[in-house]
């Protein structure tokens, strides 16, 4: 008989990919699986999700905002009445398991499903939990984790690792290097550096390469620069009518496998997502995480992959200073571009979605 799953959480890219590969798993594993996504009214997973073929339903459901206690007076309101329209829709769909990618949405509708009797996994993408993630998993039936040393957080039996779910049309780069270079009309002779803030740009990116264009174009190095849509009219500005060819400004990178397939060194924040492909691409990497996220999140992914000599660490506060003299520093040292690319191939978990969709399987069986 055909399964019915919950899918719940979003607010990000981060968030929304990895739940729509494990729907897609999912799927794959049985077409006649019916899925339905939970998220939160207005954020982005309420057009994502559509998009890849799903049908989601929008609880009224904000995160704790920690800059601004006026801000919270209804969270508590908007909380309850999330967890009662929760219970709503799981009496409605009747599920035989939900799954929690983290979110706003993921904590009302899974400790809704936990009322129920409804047995729940949690997909944890970061080294350090969030609270609400770390609150829901004593009931969770099973904790898929991407890091080592999780155990601080979860039930050490209840946690599987099995990485973070990957966009696979994004790192699949083999054979991919010349078309990638004649793409963004670069020279096989020279290396490249790639930068990438992901979908919305980095201020401290942007900053840090505009600081050091010049060092970069003089030491005869190539540059891929994802800026964002938000900076990419006033780099362009900045950088004026003689930019050099050799460096590559874009305000969204549409083909993520060409831009990783040319980058001989990656220049990257620290999401959870963007280091499991990371891992898959198998390049030198420089990470400078950002610090708005919740937890420092960011700072302990990076540090993991630091701590297996498999990236390199530049604080945010130190970017601007730093950070193109340790690209210079990186490209002129071979020996150490092929350290940090063995080591961080060695943690790439390329197939997550499919070892978590029968995870999700299996707590539906044993329920």
């Amino acid at each position: 008989m055909a399964k019915r799953i919950i899918i719940s959480g979003g607010g990000t890219g981060g968030h929304i990919f990895p739940a729509i590969a494990i729907a897609n798993a999912l799927k794959k594993l049985d077409p006649d699986t019916e899925i339905l996504f939970v998220g939160a009214s207005g954020r982005m997973e309420m057009e994502k999700v559509p998009a890849a073929g799903y049908k989601i339903i929008g609880l009224d459901i904000q995160g704790i905002q920690r800059k601004s206690i006026w801000k919270n007076v209804m969270f508590p309101v908007k909380l309850l009445n999330s967890v009662r329209r929760a219970i709503k829709i799981i009496k409605d769909f009747k599920p035989d398991a939900a799954v929690g990618v983290g979110g706003y949405a993921s904590g009302p509708l899974l400790y809704a499903a936990s009322l129920r009797g409804i047995p729940t996994l949690i997909q944890e993408q970061n080294s350090y939990a969030g609270i609400t993630n770390k609150w829901l998993g004593a009931k969770a039936k099973k904790i898929c984790v991407a890091f080592d040393g999780m155990e601080k957080f979860f039930p050490f039996d209840k946690i599987i690792k099995t990485g973070n779910p990957i966009r696979k049309d994004s790192v699949n780069i083999a054979g991919k290097h010349m078309q990638a270079l004649e793409l963004y009309k670069l020279s096989s002779f020279k290396k490249t550096v790639l930068i990438t803030g992901g979908s919305l740009g980095a201020r401290t990116l942007n900053n840090s390469i505009l600081a050091g264009i010049e060092k970069l174009v003089a030491a005869d190095v190539q540059v891929i620069w994802q800026t964002g849509k938000f900076y990419y009219k006033t780099i362009v500005e900045q950088l004026g009518t003689n930019r050099h060819p050799d460096v590559c400004v874009v305000e969204f990178l549409n083909r993520m496998d060409l831009a990783y397939a040319a980058a001989d060194v990656i220049i990257s924040r620290a999401g959870a997502g963007t280091i499991a492909e990371l891992c898959v691409i198998k390049k030198p990497v420089i990470l400078v995480p950002s610090p708005n996220v919740a937890e420092d999140h960011q700072t302990k992914n990076a540090l993991a992959l630091v701590q297996e000599n498999a990236a390199i660490f530049v604080a945010d506060r130190d970017a601007e200073a730093k950070l193109v003299d340790k690209v210079l520093a990186l490209l002129t040292d071979n020996d150490l571009q092929k350290t940090l690319s063995n080591n961080i191939g060695k943690l790439a978990l390329p197939d997550a979605d499919d070892v978590i969709a029968k995870e999700v399987i299996q707590i539906t069986n044993n329920n």
